[in-house]
């Protein structure tokens, strides 16, 4: 078992020359951090967490190249606590129980521990559960650092102990700052001011890109007087086609793949798929908006477009790129091609807006739940007819909906299976009909 000094943070050691340069510039303290103001600056939620003299468990939640890995060293090397860093992808259990018992053995030393665990949403339920005991009893503090929405890919039980701070991508002039300091790291060639701009676009926010890009492309360079866009061009080849704000625009070109599935355009819709995903677009990113088109565009004309869409998610996280890109293209023709229905998520908006307005009706009493003698008494439940017992299995004349309201929400389109739907829904519309006017007939 490795000694807890083997497993303290690198931050008090000054990085070799031989080490890549985003390792090199890496901030030993918070001064030096570029960008996430919106957590570091004055009055901020991880300024006052490092001011406060306390470490608190958390999840960094922001895209990659933003600073997650650095603020859970600072703030191990701020509290003098012993850090132990864990992957989330390459670790497992093993490494949660060997992090536990350095975590002990610097207790009884009374040093803190902090246990972070990069790409925490790839540990599973299991895992992550893991951590649970031991955060909650204090032996150390947990930092989670994700590219991945946490309020979907961390359990609820970790969610709820640690405090979820949103990193942002580096802007322009973040971006800008930060390359003149690994310029003036290396000594290199400076860049035109085209050239610049063009390198930042190709980082899109990302620091460890920008780089770890320019420290490649200063050693290309040698002792070239001034990087301008043609060099940069050269350098870099296909790698340059981005989504920058000089270029194709991301959203816009999402929206372009959305709008052609919605428009049964399957050729236009592989098209952008294909733009998105060279553009170096995370495909996991697509993936969501593809399930998202098949609820909203195609629905219950072809319930089978969820399924075969999430199964092409699940396919690309289980082969990951290229060969995972696949299952989603297959995806993207099935969704272009199916039968499109917006009625389930029409029908949805329009009872949203309804119950916001409309204010909270009382349930109907024979739709109540009975489960004791007293609520049996007060007549909850009281006349209520159980479908399955009743012809066809449809209580004719029954109501659902509260006192007052009898508007019809969802309205089948006539294609695909909302075709069937539709026939149905008529049908029984039609017994009700028949069923009131045999009551009003007998009353």
């Amino acid at each position: 078992m490795a000694s807890p000094a083997s497993l303290l943070s690198s931050i008090d050691a000054v990085a070799s020359d031989d080490a890549p340069l985003a390792e090199r510039l890496r901030p030993a303290t918070l001064d030096e951090v570029i960008g996430q103001r919106q957590l570091l600056g004055e009055g901020k939620p991880l300024q006052a967490a490092f001011a406060s003299g306390r470490p608190h468990s958390m999840i960094l939640w922001g895209p990659p190249g933003t600073g997650k890995t650095t603020l859970a060293r600072l703030m191990a090397h701020a509290f003098d606590a012993q850090f132990i860093a864990i992957s989330a992808v390459l670790g497992g259990v093993k490494d949660i129980r060997d992090a536990v018992e350095q975590a002990q053995v610097a207790q009884g030393m009374g040093r803190r521990t902090i246990v972070f665990v990069d790409e925490v949403h790839r540990f599973n339920k299991a895992q992550q559960d893991a951590f649970l005991p031991h955060v909650e009893s204090g032996l150390f503090t947990f930092i989670g650092a994700t590219t991945e929405n946490p309020s979907f890919e961390v359990n609820s039980a970790l969610l709820s102990r640690a405090t979820v701070h949103v990193l942002r991508p580096l802007d322009d002039s973040e971006l800008a700052e930060l390359l003149e300091r690994g310029r003036a790291l290396l000594n290199g060639s400076p860049l035109s001011d085209a050239a610049r701009t063009r390198l930042i676009a190709y980082a899109d926010g990302d620091a460890r890109r920008l780089l770890n890009t320019y420290e490649n492309i200063a050693r290309m360079a040698g002792a070239v007087l001034e990087i301008d866009e043609a060099f940069l061009e050269q350098a870099l080849g296909e790698q340059l086609r981005r989504y920058d704000k000089g270029g194709d625009q991301f959203y816009d070109s999402i929206s372009a793949l959305h709008k052609s599935v919605r428009g049964s355009d399957p050729d236009a819709s592989l098209y952008w798929f294909v733009r998105m995903i060279d553009g170096g677009v995370d495909a996991r990113y697509v993936a969501r908006r593809l399930v998202r088109m098949a609820s909203e565009d195609v629905g219950l004309a072809d319930p089978r477009a969820l399924r075969l869409t999430l199964d092409a998610a699940e396919t690309y996280e289980r082969l990951g790129s290229p060969e995972g890109e696949l299952a989603l293209a297959q995806a993207v023709v099935y969704l272009a091609v199916a039968p499109k229905s917006n009625a389930v998520y029409t029908a949805y908006k329009a009872v949203r807006a309804f119950v916001k307005s409309d204010g909270s009706r009382p349930v109907p009493m024979h739709l109540r739940n009975a489960p004791t003698a007293l609520m049996k008494q007060l007549d909850h439940g009281k006349g209520y007819r159980y479908a399955h017992d009743e012809e066809g299995g449809f209580a004719a004349g029954e109501r659902y909906l509260p006192d007052g309201v009898d508007q019809q929400f969802y309205v089948p389109v006539p294609r695909g299976l909302e075709i069937k739907i539709g026939e149905k829904l008529s049908q029984l519309r039609a017994l009700n009909v028949a069923a009131d006017e045999k009551k009003r007939r007998n009353s």
